[in-house]
C-alpha cells in the first residue's frame, strides 16, 4: 500500500499564487573578462559567447554589468576626463574601446542583439574625492555633486553612441566599504540627497529619465536601513526603480541574512530588488571542481528569489588563470576561467548551477509557490509567459532523496542525487 503524500518528501508547487516577475540572469562584462576574452582565439570566443547568450545552446543570459572608470578588475586605474576638468569638456571613453565595448558589443550581438546593461562607477575621479584617490573611500565633495552627476549623463551617451544601450545605472558601488581599490564613501543621506537634487533631475533634464536607477549595491546586511532611507522620501524615491544587493560579509559561518530581502520586499512592495554582485573569493586553481562553488550559487538564488529578489547580475563572467587580472591582487573565482597559457577554457560548476535558472526561466515569468516538506531540499519556481511552469530543487544533503512534485492534487515521483540540483518544466 502506498504512503500518503504526508509523510512523504514532497515539493508542492501551487501556480495560482504569484509574485514578483523576473528580469533575467547575467554577470558583469569587466575589463577583466574583456581583456581575458580578446586573448582567445576566435573559435573559443565563438564558443564562450554562444555558451553564455545563445538561449538554447548555452546559459540565455539577458543581463549584464560594467563599470564607469576603472575598478579593481581593470590592469590600471583609469577616468575618462583630463585633470580637474569641471565642465567635462575632454570626457573621452577611449580607454573602454580597447577591450571592454567590443567585448560588449560582441556578447549583445550573442544574446540576439538586445543585453539589458546595468553601469556603476567604483570611484569619482580623483580630484572630486575628499582624498584625492580613487582607491582608499574617501567621499565626494559636495562641490561636485552636479559634475559627476553630468558625468553619468556623458557615460550613457558615449556608449549609446557606439550602439551599446544603457539600461540602469547604480550610484556607487559598495558605499559603505572603504577598499584599497576603486571605492568611494557614501552615508544613506548622501547618497539619497545626491540622488533627489542632482542625479535624478540631471537625467531628466538630458532626456535619460528611462534609464533606471539602482541603490545601495551593496551587501544584504545593511539593506533595510538603506531602503527605508531611500524609500521614504518621496522625492528620492521618485528616480529609483530598485536595490542592488551584494552577497559578501552577511554571515559569520551561518545562514545568511537572506530575509533581510524579505523585509524590504514587504516594506516596499513597489521596488525591485536586484542581484548586482557575487563571487568566490580567496582564488585558488586547485578547487576549479570543488562542489562548493556551485551550491553557493544556487543557495542563495533560491533563498533570494523566495525573498523577492528579481534577478541576478554574478560578478565576473570570465577571469584568466589567475583570477584576474586585477590592479590590487584582489583575485577570485568567475564560473569560467580561460588558462592564457594553455589555450583551456575550464567551467567551474558554478556556471552549470547558474544555468538551471538562466535556460529555464524566461524574462517576464512570475514567481510561484513551491515548498518542500524536509530542509534537505532548497527550491524556487516560475511560471514562464509561454504557459511551462520551471521549478528548480536543490539537494543540500550527501544522500539520493525520492520526493513527490505535487502541483493540484497531481504528483510524480521524482529523485535527485545528493549533492545537485535539478529543473523541473512542465
Amino acid at each position: 500500500m502506498a504512503q500518503p503524500l504526508e509523510t512523504q518528501v514532497c515539493v508542492f508547487v501551487d501556480p495560482s499564487k504569484t509574485f514578483q516577475t523576473f528580469e533575467g540572469i547575467g554577470a558583469a562584462l569587466t575589463d577583466a573578462a574583456a581583456e581575458t576574452f580578446a586573448k582567445m582565439p576566435k573559435q573559443k570566443q565563438e564558443a564562450f559567447l554562444k555558451a553564455h547568450f545563445d538561449p538554447t545552446q548555452g546559459l540565455g543570459y539577458t543581463l549584464g554589468r560594467t563599470n564607469i572608470n576603472s575598478c579593481d578588475f581593470s590592469s590600471s586605474s583609469y577616468t575618462y576626463v583630463k585633470e580637474n576638468d569641471t565642465l567635462l569638456e575632454s570626457f573621452d571613453i577611449s580607454p573602454d574601446h580597447r577591450y571592454k565595448i567590443p567585448f560588449i558589443q560582441a556578447a549583445q550581438k550573442a544574446a540576439g542583439g538586445t543585453l539589458k546593461l546595468l553601469a556603476s562607477p567604483w570611484s569619482p575621479p580623483a580630484w572630486m574625492k575628499t582624498n584625492n584617490n580613487m582607491l582608499q573611500g574617501g567621499h565626494l565633495k559636495p562641490a561636485f555633486y552636479p559634475t559627476w552627476a553630468r558625468y553619468f549623463t556623458k557615460f550613457i551617451k558615449a556608449y549609446e553612441q557606439v550602439g551599446i544601450p544603457i539600461w540602469a545605472i547604480s550610484i556607487q558601488n559598495e558605499p559603505m566599504a572603504t577598499q584599497r581599490w576603486e571605492s568611494c564613501i557614501y552615508t544613506a543621506e548622501e547618497e539619497r540627497d545626491f540622488l533627489k537634487n542632482h542625479l535624478g533631475p540631471t537625467l531628466q533634464k538630458q532626456g535619460l529619465s528611462a534609464q533606471k536607477i539602482v541603490v545601495w549595491d551593496h551587501n544584504r546586511d545593511l539593506i533595510y536601513q538603506r531602503a527605508q532611507t531611500y524609500f521614504d522620501d518621496p522625492e528620492a524615491s521618485k528616480f529609483i526603480w530598485g536595490i542592488g544587493f551584494h552577497w559578501y560579509e552577511d554571515w559569520s559561518g551561518g545562514t545568511p541574512m537572506f530575509d533581510n530581502l524579505r523585509r524590504v520586499q514587504e516594506a516596499f512592495p513597489n521596488k525591485k530588488i536586484l542581484f548586482t554582485e557575487g563571487c568566490a573569493e580567496s582564488f585558488d586553481a586547485s578547487r576549479y571542481q570543488a562542489w562548493a562553488l556551485g551550491e553557493e550559487y544556487g543557495r542563495s538564488m533560491i533563498h533570494d528569489f523566495n525573498n523577492g529578489m528579481v534577478g541576478f547580475i554574478d560578478w565576473n563572467i570570465l577571469l584568466d588563470e589567475t583570477g584576474g587580472p586585477n590592479h590590487v591582487q584582489n583575485f577570485c573565482f568567475a564560473p569560467v576561467h580561460y588558462n592564457t597559457q594553455s589555450d583551456q577554457l575550464i567551467y567551474t560548476n558554478a556556471y552549470y548551477y547558474i544555468g538551471h535558472f538562466s535556460k529555464y526561466i524566461q524574462p517576464g515569468a512570475q514567481r510561484i509557490i513551491s515548498s518542500a516538506s524536509r530542509s534537505q531540499l532548497l527550491t524556487t519556481a516560475f511560471l514562464n509567459p509561454d504557459g511551462t511552469t520551471a521549478v528548480v530543487v536543490m539537494n543540500q544533503s550527501d544522500s539520493e532523496t525520492n520526493y513527490f512534485l505535487w502541483s493540484n492534487g497531481n504528483a510524480v515521483k521524482v529523485t535527485i542525487p545528493g549533492n545537485s540540483i535539478q529543473t523541473l518544466l512542465f
